[in-house]
């Protein structure tokens, strides 16, 4: 119980630190009364946000409920509540820090760079350490009460499904209060981002902090505990019961390793603030590595320490690799970038052309990364292997989502600047910011999306040893049926997505249209805008638009496995990892490659602001708005979704398939 022990006393001082970087956060100024009714305004529209949702999602978890206590495991329906409970408060906990940050980090602009930048990442990592804090005691805490691992896989049920929902609606919900003012403010009337006068710029000062904070934290918590729940899984197939708890205290390790990660974060010469993140993902990476290695040799194993040491060292180099290709592909500062936004001085429709090359392109690295370590971990581990890379991989979770959660908060602080009129020193300093913010959510967008891959890679072999499969028969027709399904099944769930932002978005240009027509002096400056008609429709568009691709993500898995058996439904996981994999890689980096040259023109590159290229680059960067912040992120839920509806519900599956073809 060791693993266990160490992972609830990690979890405890985790939560302590999240708890004393709030504290510190919000007891920095706020600003003058202008800064502070902005910042209010944006709160007030997040919390309704989520109150709404989760009462919209109460029926559905409710329903849930009611069918796993009956008809599968008493226990693993208590375990669900537990994680949907869990995956709410995490990311309930980092939006109520970042809206709150918000305000103090544009204040804290007045004094420097380096001051908004510490301020803002502390924000940040109230996320990170929260989610994982909350992770490391759920699944230690009920594996002790239950003593056993099988409830565990209802936690990560809960978790899986509430990350899906926090994705499809946050997602919506931001990209179409974002696309809806860009649409309007910047193409048609000309005005700058963050202007006052556009009526959905507290809308889309609220979908950051919905969809980049709640959201992500939402969606990593889930890849986190339901990675060492599945490594634990295939751990108890292994002969050694000591080897069931060891993704747990790599897990935990890995945490501690990101605390002390995160001191390192600081601005060193040449103000350069990408490096700042990179020295504390480095060390945070390092730390891990070393502490494993020495937790692995204390532990009396029957199996050599090297042979588990090697996947989790493998774990933390692939985190690393997936940041910088990241970066490499969205960052202005590299050729992809430079590519799409020299592109858009001949057109919208050749920056569009540019930019969905390089999302194209930008699959094959990370791809060939995570292939690398599953070769690499399974020669020298087995499948066991392979679940320990991918929960060294996940352990990294709270330093990764306190750079993500960093974005959200500069964004809003540019805003809050630019609303409140504050002198053009401080919306320098949060430009400069929120441009580094727009690399970081790209980076850990593909952190979360190779996290996802190789969790539910793990998840999968869990199934099999669910469903007894020993192999897969591509020459089988319920397997290829199932194989084409799952491939497909990614694409129409992104479909819906990113035609329910459209549907939203068109709202919202109405409504913002009809706003500067019907209010007097609006355009001058004179009128004041009704922000709170656009964070409404937003809320209740989203809301609306969450059932569908809910459901179709948990009854895909149920239809394929009752009605071509428990080989079709492997087919099926195998399709959707696969297929989901490369299209939310796709994606995301394209809109963040699309976003940032627009950035890049912004900076005075190719015309600057207000040339036909940055009018271009607009088109492009609307077009990539719901890919990458709405249906990229929301395949990473979906595929873990549908590998733990197939996990939970396998024995049903099994016994009443009717096996047609």
């Amino acid at each position: 119980m060791e693993a266990v022990l160490l992972a609830l006393g990690a979890g405890v001082l985790t939560l302590l630190y999240a708890a004393y970087l709030a504290y510190k956060v919000i007891n920095e100024p706020s600003g003058n009364d202008k800064m502070r009714e902005i910042a209010k305004a944006i709160q007030e529209g997040a919390n309704a946000f989520l109150t709404r949702q989760y009462k919209t999602l109460a029926p559905i978890v409710l329903v849930l409920f009611v069918v796993m206590w009956f008809f599968v495991n008493q226990q693993m329906a208590i375990a669900f509540l537990v994680g949907v409970v869990s995956s709410a408060l995490a990311g309930y906990i980092g939006m109520q820090v970042s809206v709150r940050a918000n305000v103090r980090v544009a204040e804290a602009a007045k004094k420097g760079l380096s001051q908004a930048l510490g301020l803002s990442f502390k924000g940040g990592a109230v996320t990170g350490m929260a989610l994982a804090g909350l992770g490391l005691i759920g699944v230690s805490v009920l594996y002790m009460y239950f003593g056993s691992l099988t409830p565990l896989i209802g936690y990560g049920f809960g978790a899986s499904l509430i990350s899906l929902f926090a994705r499809v609606g946050g997602g919506i919900y931001t990209k179409a209060a974002d696309v809806g003012a860009d649409l309007v403010g910047k193409v048609e009337k000309g005005i700058p981002e963050d202007d006052p006068r556009n009526p959905a710029v507290i809308a889309d000062n609220v979908g950051d902090n919905v969809g980049d904070c709640a959201g992500m934290a939402a969606d990593v918590f889930e890849s986190f505990v339901v990675t060492v729940i599945a490594s634990m899984l295939i751990g108890l197939t292994l002969v050694e019961p000591l080897l069931v708890q060891i993704p747990l205290g790599i897990a935990a390790l890995g945490v501690l390793a990101s605390i002390l990660g995160s001191l390192f974060v600081r601005i060193g010469k040449g103000n350069k603030i990408m490096p700042a993140f990179y020295q504390g993902i480095i060390v945070s990476a390092l730390l891990m590595i070393v502490f494993a290695y020495f937790y692995l040799t204390s532990l009396a194993l029957s199996v050599p320490a090297m042979t588990l040491f090697v996947p989790v060292m493998l774990g933390a180099i692939v985190t690393l690799l997936l940041f910088v290709i990241s970066e490499y592909y969205t960052s202005t500062e590299f050729g992809p970038v430079k590519s799409v936004a020299k592109a858009a001085t001949t057109g919208a429709g050749t920056n569009l052309i540019s930019g969905l090359a390089v999302g194209m392109e930008s699959t094959a690295l990370p791809t060939l990364v995570i292939l690398a370590a599953i070769i690499i971990s399974y020669m020298i581990g087995g499948l066991y292997g392979v679940g320990l890379a991918a929960a060294a991989m996940l352990s990294l979770s709270a330093i990764v989502i306190a750079i993500d959660a960093y974005g959200p908060i500069t964004d809003n602080a540019g805003g809050i600047a630019e609303m409140s009129h504050l002198p053009e020193s401080v919306r320098k300093i949060t430009d400069a910011l929120d441009a580094v913010g727009n690399t970081t959510k790209a980076t850990t967008k593909g952190y979360a999306i190779g996290g996802a891959a190789l969790g539910a890679l793990a998840l999968f072999v869990a199934y099999a040893e669910e469903a007894h499969l020993t192999d897969i028969n591509l020459l089988s027709t319920p397997v290829v049926v199932g194989l084409f399904v799952g491939a497909l099944l990614p694409f129409i769930f992104s479909s819906l997505l990113v035609l329910a932002v459209g549907r939203a978005a068109f709202q919202i240009v109405e409504e913002v249209r009809r706003q500067f027509k019907e209010i007097k002096g609006l355009m001058a400056g004179t009128g004041r805008a009704d922000y709170a008609k656009c964070v409404d429709i937003a809320t209740a568009t989203a809301l609306r638009e969450l059932a569908l691709p809910g459901i179709l993500a948990v009854l895909t898995p149920l239809l394929v496995g009752y009605l071509f058996g428990a080989a079709a439904l492997g087919g099926l996981l195998a399709g959707v990892i696969a297929g989901g994999l490369m299209l939310a890689l796709m994606m995301t980096t394209a809109g963040a490659a699309w976003d940032n040259a627009k950035k890049y023109i912004e900076q005075g590159h190719h015309g600057g602001k207000g040339s036909d290229a940055h009018k271009a680059a607009v088109v492009g960067d609307t077009v990539g708005d719901p890919l990458k912040d709405t249906a990229g992120p929301a395949l990473n839920a979906l595929i873990k979704v549908v590998n733990t509806v197939s996990l939970v519900f396998a024995g049903l599956v099994i016994a009443k398939s009717l096996n047609l073809i």
